[in-house]
């Protein structure tokens, strides 16, 4: 009987080509050290630019981001913590930026949450360095319960950009992970589907001594 890793991977190889072809479109995650060196503010700034790509095109936010970048004054964490209420009207009306209020707000709610992982961690790199990759959707749900905008596809990206190892729930992910009855909904979202997922992911992770995003990469690329 074969495996949920086995059957996928052998679709992937179909799809790609060849172990040389798949091989090629996996990346790897961060190390523990690597991800600690990140200063806290780009961390913030990943933060920011994951919440103002949310529902809008990607390659308008990185258009502008040199303003993004001058209007959060490098998105210090303790500055950006420190505007008052006026101050985030005036950034939010600039045009340097994509003017969205609630979304720069949601910048300030994040930077109080770096300044609490500062805190409590020692910074934002130590605190992913420390989470565990078997709990991945733990970790989820942690950004979206103590931060702004941090729920969904928009945590799990920051985390993805930023290198701390996770998978993805993208279209092809999930329709994978359905075709192979892990799940039996095109958008899981509810604690017992992550469990699943995650149950399935530590499963493969122990069988091939992949990285979750290399997991995650190769189950979206059986799809096709």
């Amino acid at each position: 009987m074969t495996t949920v890793f086995q059957r996928c991977y052998q679709q992937a190889l179909d799809h790609q080509g060849g172990e040389q072809a798949l091989n090629d479109k996996l990346q790897k995650a961060k190390s523990p050290a690597q991800l600690k060196k990140i200063p806290d503010d780009r961390y913030l700034a990943e933060m920011a630019a994951c919440i103002f790509r949310a529902g809008f095109v990607w390659r308008v936010v990185q258009a502008k981001w040199d303003g993004f970048e001058e209007v959060f004054n490098g998105f210090l964490p303790i500055w950006v913590a420190s505007r008052s209420p006026e101050d985030i009207e005036d950034m939010a009306s600039d045009t340097r930026i994509i003017r969205n209020l609630s979304k720069v707000k949601a910048v300030q709610d994040n930077a109080l949450l770096v300044l609490d992982l500062q805190r409590s961690h020692g910074g934002v790199g130590a605190f992913l360095a420390s989470w565990p990759e078997d709990d991945i959707t733990g970790l989820w749900l942690y950004l979206k319960k103590h931060g702004s905008r941090l729920g969904g596809n928009s945590g799990q990206y920051f985390l993805r950009f930023m290198g701390k190892d996770t998978f993805i729930l993208s279209r092809d992910v999930c329709h994978a992970l359905k075709l192979q009855g892990v799940i039996d909904k095109d958008n899981p979202s509810s604690q017992r589907d992550l469990r699943k997922i995650q149950d399935c992911f530590n499963e493969m992770r122990s069988e091939s001594g992949w990285q979750l995003c290399q997991l995650s990469r190769m189950l979206a690329l059986s799809i096709g």
